[in-house]
């Protein structure tokens, strides 16, 4: 496939991806929606949609990596040149960064009514009494809504956690539809690649919201630091590593097993 082929897919795949994901999470956070606290598993099933419409999308055009992980583990295996890595990466990370902002744009009134909410500004802050809107907290409110984060922070563990998760993703991805011919399912890939999503989050989301993917956290996480949020605070720069090198971790090491395993 051509370069702009490669461009063009992961891009808008991607974009589509965090719309979606990243809608979801919006829905379930921000007050005066009306999908507000509908929990974990409508969470973990928006993903999976998410994950079905941008793969399918872009699943013609380039293959529909639409994770570094993902194209790392190709690579590795033997399926994506790696001269072609560095276009895959630049692509889904500014499709990552496009479908945080639509995210933004689509609940732009609910985000401002979140953030000036004195309940919400007080339960996160943790103070009594009313809350100074300029005295942000440290770590935004709806951070949650672009990024990934741990329950117990503990770096050695939050690794470890997206490691794993990772390795499930891209060896379930690289094995889909393995027979003496090497054929793979096609666009049917989309619909059990996105089942193998719900099931990770379900399974192994618990105790860091399941990355699986480096774009799909920093180029959200980016957008959040940059987009003008009231008491939005903080970005969590000082986790923003592991849910970049956790499943680049687990995307080489799905890639080397499989090699090892089923090749």
């Amino acid at each position: 496939m051509s370069s702009s082929d490669i461009f063009i897919g992961e891009t808008i795949g991607t974009a589509v991806l965090i719309l979606l994901g990243g809608g979801v999470c919006a829905a379930v956070t921000l007050k005066h929606s009306k999908a507000q606290n509908a929990g974990w598993v409508a969470i973990t099933f928006g993903w999976g949609f998410a994950v079905l419409t941008g793969a399918y999308l872009a699943g013609g055009v380039s293959g529909a990596h639409l994770n570094p992980a993902v194209t790392i583990g190709l690579a590795i295996e033997g399926g994506t040149k790696w001269g072609d890595v560095p276009l895959y990466l630049a692509s889904q990370l500014l499709g990552a960064m496009i479908g945080a902002v639509l995210v933004w744009l689509t609940y732009y009134g609910q985000f401002r009514a979140h953030l000036t909410d004195q309940d919400v500004l007080r339960a996160h802050s943790g103070e009594e009494g009313m809350v100074d809107p300029a005295a942000a907290p440290k770590a935004g409110p709806v951070l949650g809504v672009f990024s990934t984060g741990p329950e117990i922070r503990n770096a050695v563990q939050n690794v470890l956690t997206e490691v794993i998760a990772t390795v499930v993703l891209v060896l379930a991805i690289l094995t889909q539809g393995l027979n003496d011919d090497g054929n793979g399912l096609g666009t049917l890939g989309a619909l059990i690649t996105a089942l193998v999503v719900v099931g990770i989050g379900l399974s192994l989301g618990g105790p860091t919201g399941y990355a699986i993917n480096p774009v799909r956290d920093l180029g959200p996480r980016i957008v959040h630091a940059l987009l003008p949020l009231p008491n939005k605070g903080g970005s969590d720069w000082g986790y923003a590593w592991v849910p970049i090198v956790g499943p680049l971790i687990g995307g080489a090491l799905a890639g080397g097993l499989y090699n090892l395993a089923f090749a």
